[in-house]
C-alpha cells in the first residue's frame, strides 16, 4: 500500500511557529540541499522528487502541483479536450489535447483531427494520417472545469473506418431499426491486476514469491488482504465526476486484482463508457506509480484469470415471458460460439479452462446460479421468468465495441436454420 499512498519520495519541510529554532529556509538553501542530495547520488535513484517552495511561516506549495490545479475558467471560455482513441494493438488507449474556443456540449460540435498513425501501428510511414472524428464527451476529472474527455473512432482521410475501428462496425449494429426497438441493455464487468512497476508482479506480492491462497482476498479488507484500494476508490470517484455510468467495484478472488462495474448502459453507450472508464484507470495508475493490465491469466497456476463478464437484456427479455426469449438467445449463442470466443479477447484461452470459474473454451454451456457455465442466468431471473443473461466468456482485455455488438448481433439479427435450432436445442437440453 505503501507504494500507492507515497509513489513518489517528496522533499517537504513544514514551519512550526511555535519552536524557537524554526528559521525560514530560503530559495539558496533549498537549492543547496538538493544539490548535496544529488552529490550523494539520489539522482540516480528510481525515486522522483517533488520539490516544495515556501510560501509562507507554516505553509508550502508545491510550484508544479498549484501549476496543474490553476482554474482557468475566470480568466478565458477556452477550454482543453483531451481526444482518446485505441491504437493498433486493439488494447491500447491513446490521447492528445487540444484547445477548444468554448465549452461543448455534443461532440458533434468538436472539430476532426488527425495523428501519425504509423506511430501506433495503424498506418504506413508513406501515408501516415488517420483522421479522429469524436463520438462521445465525459468531463475531465484531472483538469476539472469545462474541460473534457472525448472519445474518438478512427478513419482514413478518405472517410473509410481503418481495421482497428470497432466502434464503426458496432454503430451500424446498434442502428439497426430492430436493435433500437429492443433497447439492448448492458452492464459490463472489468476485472483488472495492478503490477508493481519494477517487477511486474502483483502489487502485495512478495518480490519472486507468491502470498497465501485464493480465499480471504475477495471483498477482503486489511493490509494483508486488500492490496490497491486507494487506485480503485480513485478510480470509482474519478468515473462518476467524469459521468462513466459505472455502478460498484469489489476486490477480486486473486489479491491484487479489482472489478469495476459500468451499466445499465444502452447500445454503443457501454463501449464508449467502458473505454472511457479504462483511460482514466491508466491516468490513475499512472499517478499512483503502479501498472495496469488486463491480460486474462497474469499470473499462471492456481489464480484465478481477469475476465469481463457481460451482462446483456433485450426489453423482450425484460418483460413477462421474457424467460423463453433469453433460452431462445441462449440457443443462438449456442450456435456461434467460435465466433463469440475469436472475438472475445487476446489469450482467452489460458483463462477458460474450465476452473477457476470458467467454462472450457472449446464447450458451450449455460446453467442458472452457475459460475462454470458460458451463460449464467440468475436465480431471480429464473424465479420471475424475465430478466437478463450473463456472458462470462469475454476476457479482461476484450474490446466492448465488438463483445456488446455480437452479443446484439447473435440474439436479434442472426437467424439460424431450423435444423441447426433442433440439434442445438437438443444439445442444450442435454447440458441443463
Amino acid at each position: 500500500m505503501a507504494q500507492i499512498l507515497a509513489p513518489t519520495t517528496q522533499w517537504h519541510m513544514r514551519l512550526n511557529k511555535s519552536s524557537t529554532n524554526a528559521n525560514p529556509m530560503t530559495a539558496k538553501m533549498w537549492g543547496s540541499l538538493l544539490l548535496k542530495q544529488n552529490k550523494k547520488g539520489v539522482s540516480k535513484s528510481s525515486s522522483k522528487f517533488r520539490v516544495y517552495a515556501l510560501q509562507s511561516e507554516n505553509s508550502t506549495i508545491n510550484r508544479l502541483e498549484g501549476l496543474l490545479n490553476l482554474d482557468i475558467t475566470p480568466f478565458t471560455d477556452k477550454i482543453i479536450a483531451e481526444y482518446i482513441w485505441i491504437g493498433g494493438s486493439g488494447i491500447d488507449v491513446r490521447s492528445k489535447s487540444r484547445t477548444i474556443p468554448k465549452p461543448v456540449e455534443h461532440p458533434s460540435e468538436l472539430p476532426k483531427w488527425n495523428y501519425d498513425g504509423s506511430s501506433t501501428g495503424q498506418a504506413p510511414g508513406e501515408d501516415s494520417e488517420v483522421i479522429l472524428y469524436p463520438q462521445a464527451i465525459f468531463k475531465d476529472p484531472f483538469r476539472g472545469g469545462n474541460n473534457i474527455l472525448v472519445i474518438c473512432d478512427t478513419y482514413t482521410p478518405q472517410g473509410e473506418p481503418i481495421p482497428t475501428n470497432k466502434r464503426h462496425r458496432a454503430a451500424e449494429i446498434f442502428s439497426n431499426q430492430k436493435v433500437i426497438d429492443e433497447v439492448p441493455w448492458f452492464g459490463i464487468e472489468q476485472e483488472y491486476t495492478l503490477l508493481q512497476t519494477n517487477v511486474k508482479w502483483p502489487l502485495g506480492w512478495p518480490a519472486g514469491g507468491y502470498p497465501g491462497p485464493q480465499g480471504p482476498y475477495y471483498c477482503g479488507a486489511g493490509a494483508d488482504k486488500s492490496f490497491g484500494r486507494d487506485v480503485s476508490d480513485a478510480h470509482y470517484k474519478a468515473c462518476l465526476y467524469a459521468g462513466i455510468n459505472i455502478s460498484g467495484t469489489n476486490g477480486e478472488v486473486m489479491p491484487g486484482q479489482w472489478e469495476y462495474q459500468v451499466g445499465p448502459s444502452v447500445g454503443i453507450e457501454a463501449g464508449d463508457h467502458i473505454w472511457a472508464s479504462r483511460y482514466i484507470l491508466e491516468r490513475i495508475t499512472e499517478q499512483a506509480g503502479v501498472v495496469l493490465s488486463l491480460d486474462p491469466k497474469p499470473i499462471e497456476g492456481d489464480w484465478n484469470g481477469a475476465g469481463c463478464h457481460t451482462n446483456f437484456s433485450t426489453k423482450s427479455m425484460r418483460e413477462d415471458g421474457g424467460y423463453e426469449v433469453i433460452k431462445k438467445a441462449i440457443l443462438n449463442l449456442s450456435l456461434r460460439h467460435k465466433d463469440h470466443i475469436s472475438a472475445y479477447g487476446e489469450g482467452n484461452e489460458r483463462r477458460l479452462t474450465g476452473k477457476h470459474e470458467t467454462a472450457s473454451i472449446n464447450t458451450f454451456s449455460w446453467g442458472v446460479a452457475n459460475r462454470g457455465c458460458s451463460i449464467r442466468v440468475g436465480r431471480e431471473t429464473e424465479k420471475k421468468g424475465k430478466g437478463y443473461l450473463e456472458d462470462r466468456r469475454p476476457a479482461s482485455n476484450m474490446d466492448p465495441y465488438v463483445v456488446t455488438s455480437l452479443l446484439a448481433e447473435t440474439t436479434m439479427l442472426w437467424e439460424p436454420t431450423l435444423e441447426a435450432e433442433a440439434l442445438a436445442a437438443q444439445k442444450l437440453a442435454l447440458n441443463v
